[in-house]
């Protein structure tokens, strides 16, 4: 972590020195911390002070760069930590995020480490915007949140269309087809509807490759707004889910937000390791930068499942075979 520390340091000088060479570099970051109680793990009940409740803490750096004709050059590198520690969170320097690339007209190209499509779209649909007690992607499968050694373009919108492909290369030896995914997404956005339908593609061995497609949207009625998904998990190796999501969120006052949701994990084999989730969750804005949270997540799983609750960063408390796992947590998180 030391070694971490000097080398952000040493690039943030860097970008300082810089800036004139550039059209804009932004230094900017989260933070986020909260107290979580966790109830039916295969040790017992855990209270801890937990990092990344509700968003992933991180300090990243991004670029801008005018080339003129309408193209710019892009760069962005993003570093995941623990606040309750201080510890570096995916054991590589910049672990979130780190890519360049081009944009302009025809959208935008960026090779690098970055999130993958599916996951985007799982998060921009999810009332708790896959995180807190309630994120989706305890029960949803999203094969991966990033992915490595990636090519992605994302075209610009039109009439309220949009599109991102990702191919991520597996670099094996001999191989050209062994660890790489393919993603991609197609999104809808006019006025209060929002629909997206998102698939990856994942050879995990060579016997074996996952797939996963999910299809979801919001409207936003005014008062509330309605979120539904349903997602499809297979594998060659037997693997066969069937998920299903239905929330809604709404604004309380001036400043708060409600959020629940309701998802089945259906088990299509004789498996038996699906689950239901029942989760509520509040925000509290006390300025545009900073804000408190709450929620309350409840997994009641099937006979052999083992699902357990989790939030945008924590592991959870992983109960045995058939037994339930429910979570409790406050918090505050501050962006920069």
């Amino acid at each position: 972590m030391k070694h971490t520390l000097v080398a952000a340091a040493v690039l943030a000088t860097f970008f300082a020195g810089n800036a004139s060479a550039q059209s804009s570099v932004t230094v900017y970051g989260l933070l986020d911390a909260g107290l979580t109680s966790e109830h039916g793990g295969a040790d017992g009940s855990v209270t801890k002070l937990a990092t990344g409740v509700q968003s992933g803490s991180r300090i990243g750096f991004k670029g801008t760069e005018d080339l003129g004709n309408n193209l710019k050059a892009n760069f962005l590198l993003e570093n995941g930590l623990d606040v309750d520690t201080g510890a570096n969170r995916q054991g590589a320097l910049f672990g979130r995020k780190a890519y360049v690339g081009l944009s302009g007209g025809f959208g935008a190209v960026n090779l690098g480490l970055q999130h993958n499509p599916l996951f985007t779209a799982l998060d921009n649909i999810d009332p708790f915007e896959t995180g807190m007690t309630g994120a989706s992607i305890n029960l949803m499968s999203v094969a991966s949140l990033r992915t490595k050694n990636s090519i992605m373009y994302e075209t610009p919108k039109v009439n309220g269309l949009s599109a991102a492909v990702m191919v991520g290369l597996g670099e094996k030896p001999d191989s050209n087809t062994l660890g790489r995914t393919i993603d991609f997404s197609i999104d809808y956005a006019n006025g209060p509807l929002v629909l997206t339908l998102a698939h990856d593609n994942r050879k995990d061995t060579p016997l074996n490759t996952a797939k996963v497609t999910l299809l979801g949207g919001t409207y936003d009625f005014g008062p509330a707004k309605l979120h539904a998904a349903y997602e499809t998990d297979k594998d060659d190796a037997g693997t066969d889910f069937r998920s299903y999501m239905l929330g809604a969120s709404a604004p309380v006052g001036a400043a708060g937000s409600v959020m629940a949701s309701y998802i089945k994990k259906d088990d299509r084999t004789n498996a038996r390791r699906g689950g239901r989730q029942l989760a509520i969750g509040y925000t509290y804005a006390l300025s545009k930068r900073t804000n408190l949270y709450t929620s309350y997540g409840r997994i009641n799983n099937d006979g052999a499942g083992s699902n357990f609750v989790g939030d945008a960063s924590s592991g959870g408390s992983v109960p045995l075979p058939g037994h339930n796992s429910s979570a409790f947590t406050a918090g505050m998180r501050l962006k920069f």
